[in-house]
């Protein structure tokens, strides 16, 4: 099967495996795990945050985050298809007790006259908003990466409201990779970052959130609250750091390869995709029927990808995925 429903079907290769199974481990919960200790150092250091708190997955990191830089009855601000509002469970309402105020960005990217726009007068009728997020790259919007003059401005815009800056940067890596820039360049517009290394990076599991030390204090608290805190999590980060330190370079191979499909794709008449949108590994592209019905019919004949609406299927290439593999794909729904 070549697997392209998501980068998180990644597995582990004997290499990761190795450095899990001889993992120094302690008990994370009382501090003193030194695997856990240094992928946080390790992850705070490349974002040029003072601190990093490692948790289960991106989404607790992101809800952590919400809960941290609010209060139940307060708002955040959020792109309409952003993974915090779309696809995480209802968190901010279960968790947070928080609304969401959202912005119709382009791709999943708004403007600083689009924060302004949506901002409320400080009343007592109203919410109180407190947060921006941002996602980077943005997951319903493509892959799409966020130009960092733009990122400057929509956060400048949230701080002249008052407001906290979060970003859902679960792949920020691709990001990063992407616009040829270091993640710390920015992580520094945003008061907390999140980032997964169960994603591109391909590690088992795991995410992590960095920001202050204030605020990561306050978050550890919030991850015993919501079942986060881990015991001997060292095997888990030996995991994440070989991730980072082998597999984030060769993140240009899955974009170079996402391009390769969208190109294939744009080929075969029936198929509709804008192969010049593909800016990192996720290609979205329309059908000329029954997405679910396409998507069966590929699986039967060894290719997996995602039906994302009655007629859009999304593929996402990553490390277990080869140009061999994307040409195969390819030849797969030209037949079809």
């Amino acid at each position: 099967m070549i697997d392209l429903r998501s980068d998180t079907v990644t597995r582990p290769g004997p290499a990761m495996r190795q450095a899990m199974a001889s993992a120094l481990v302690g008990d994370d919960v009382l501090g003193d795990d030194p695997t856990v200790k240094r992928l946080e150092q390790r992850t705070a250091e490349l974002l040029g945050k003072p601190a990093a708190v490692f948790v289960p997955s991106g989404s607790m990191a992101n809800q952590i985050a919400l809960r941290a830089h609010t209060e139940p009855g307060d708002e955040a601000i959020l792109e309409a298809g952003a993974h915090m509002y779309f696809y995480e469970g209802g968190a901010p309402a279960a968790l947070s007790g928080v609304m969401c105020r959202l912005i119709a960005g382009d791709r999943g990217l708004f403007t600083a006259e689009q924060v302004r726009a949506v901002l409320r007068p400080a009343n007592e009728h109203f919410p109180r908003t407190k947060l921006l997020c941002v996602e980077n790259t943005h997951n319903r919007g493509g892959g799409s990466v966020w130009p960092l003059e733009q990122v400057a401005a929509v956060t400048a815009a949230a701080r002249e409201a008052g407001l906290a800056c979060h970003m859902d940067g679960a792949r920020l890596w691709n990001a990063a990779v992407a616009a040829g820039v270091g993640e710390a360049q920015y992580a520094r517009h945003f008061d907390s970052v999140s980032v997964c290394f169960s994603k591109g990076l391909g590690a088992p599991v795991g995410s992590c959130l960095a920001g202050t030390e204030a605020f990561i204090a306050r978050a550890r608290r919030f991850r015993k609250q919501f079942g986060g805190a881990m015991r001997q999590s060292g095997i888990l980060a030996a995991g994440a750091l070989y991730a980072l330190d082998h597999n984030r370079a060769r993140l240009a191979d899955d974009h170079a390869n996402a391009r390769l499909l969208a190109e294939g794709l744009a080929r075969i008449p029936g198929f509709t995709v804008d192969a010049a949108a593909v800016e990192t590994n996720m290609v979205f592209f329309r059908t000329p029927g029954p997405a679910a019905q396409i998507v069966a019919a590929l699986a039967a004949a060894g290719v997996a990808m995602l039906a994302t609406g009655p007629d859009t299927i999304r593929a996402v290439t990553h490390l277990d995925v080869s140009r061999g593999d994307i040409e195969a794909a390819v030849a797969v729904l030209e037949k079809m």
